[in-house]
């Protein structure tokens, strides 16, 4: 029988804003209703399906474990964070938890289908739809084959593919070309792009693209697939243009690594009026409100940046509208952040590149060092990639830094900082750092000049 519960707060998703939000609330003496779909999805993207299961298998691979047990590390660890994560919030007096699928009735009223069967619905003050993205499938002859896969799809497979194609040259792409061939697999990344990584100045592009070809990850840019299809209960084949030659390769496996797409299906969010773009993410404001004023978008679904660490950011902006603050309350106070692409080594970036920050019109040092200069990176016998600095010539403030080296994804962290506080490159250059260590090297790059 049908039931209609009435709450303050109703926040659709479990991901990393959506949960933080519903603890704040909830602490507040606010009732929440939070709901997610899937009980194997408590806790959101990152910790089930992304960030951290592939982070795992990343660092397992460059221990040396072998597949099969690397496998089961990751689905233990995944586990128990899911579990933590429910009960963080569980215990909580004012939340209340519902697995099931939501879709819109009117503005103030969503229907859930449980996944226990049957059916509740919510009438909500305020409504918080943390929903997240998921890979869009390009329209290509053969995505239905059973040996093609999403990057959650992948990871879940107990077993590794001895050939392994992956469709896409992005982060995604990349860091499990650089992880299964880690696991002794033969990789090939085809990219639509005619420039591998073309958002990169071209030398640290090049940097990276040596170092991982240099471990026989073929990589071919300036591709148009044709189709995938199916050969035998083994292998699949790619067909596909490379520079206007057609070409064909075959694998066990191909990866998706084509882009993403917002989780906005189903939730009927015309009931509500909610406007969405072309593409189907929430068009929000600088607060993160939709065109309904009591409903907010948090996280992938509103179309920002969709890293783990900005839907945390997004439950920043939205904390401070609710508790009064008019301390960081819109989009324009979020600091420019900085990326990682976790393969070996890492490749890490804040601020400007060297072509940004001339196509802006700024007078620019280049410092740059190999990291084959760094006394820490000998110590971990791993001394490619390089480090690279941009530095306002007038003010002597750091613009930007790009790291390709050991450690680059903790050391990125300390140039951020530098940057939003505005400090001047010299700081770093003569700043007392513990040796031996991969942040000591930002001495001798920031002094490069």
């Amino acid at each position: 029988m049908e039931t209609k519960q009435h709450v303050k707060n109703l926040i659709i998703g479990f991901g990393k804003g959506g949960k933080t939000l519903a603890a704040f609330l909830a602490k507040r003496g606010e009732s929440v209703a939070l709901v997610e779909q899937s009980a194997n999805m408590y806790g959101g993207a990152c910790i089930n399906i992304a960030c951290i299961p592939t982070k795992s298998l990343i660092v397992e691979a460059e221990k040396g474990t072998n597949y099969p047990r690397a496998h089961e590390i990751k689905d233990l660890l995944t586990a128990t964070l899911r579990q933590k994560n429910f009960e963080k919030l569980a215990k909580l007096e004012n939340v209340e938890i519902i697995t099931g699928k939501a879709a819109f009735r009117s503005p103030h009223e969503v229907a859930i289908q449980l996944a226990a069967g049957g059916e509740t619905r919510f009438e909500a003050e305020r409504i918080f739809i943390n929903t997240g993205s998921q890979p869009a499938i390009p329209p290509i002859e053969g995505m239905d084959s059973e040996k093609v896969f999403t990057s959650a799809e992948l990871i879940a497979q107990a077993g590794k593919p001895e050939k392994l194609v992956i469709i896409g040259g992005g982060f995604i792409g990349l860091e499990f070309a650089d992880m299964f061939a880690k696991f002794g697999t033969e990789v090939t990344v085809l990219d639509r792009r005619t420039r591998f990584l073309p958002d990169e100045d071209e030398d640290v592009a090049g940097e990276l693209f040596k170092i991982l070809t240099d471990k026989t990850i073929r990589i071919l840019n300036d591709v148009n697939i044709e189709k995938v299809e199916d050969v035998n209960n083994e292998l699949v084949k790619v067909h596909f243009t490379h520079v206007g030659q057609r070409k064909s390769v075959e694998a066990n496996a191909v990866l998706l690594a084509t882009g993403r797409k917002p989780n906005t299906e189903g939730l009927n969010l015309d009931a509500a009026g909610i406007q969405t773009d072309q593409r189907g993410y929430i068009q929000v404001d600088r607060q993160l409100k939709a065109n309904v004023p009591h409903i907010w978008a948090i996280g992938d679904c509103n179309g920002g940046p969709q890293f783990t660490y900005i839907s945390l950011d997004d439950f920043r902006i939205i904390r401070n509208q609710l508790a009064g603050n008019d301390q960081y309350t819109s989009l324009n106070d979020r600091k420019p952040y900085p990326t990682c692409v976790f393969v070996t080594p890492p490749l890490a970036q804040a601020g400007l590149r060297e072509k940004e920050a001339r196509d802006q019109g700024y007078d620019v040092k280049i410092l740059k060092i190999p990291a084959s200069a760094i006394p820490k990176a000998a110590i971990l016998n791993e001394r490619r990639g390089l480090l690279k600095a941009v530095v306002d010539v007038k003010t002597g403030r750091i613009l930007g830094c790009t790291l390709c080296c050991a450690e680059a994804h903790e050391m990125i962290n300390t140039v951020q900082l530098a940057i939003h506080a505005g400090l001047t490159y010299d700081t770093l250059a003569n700043m007392i750092f513990t040796h031996p260590s991969m942040t000591e090297a930002l001495n001798d790059l920031f002094a490069a000049g």
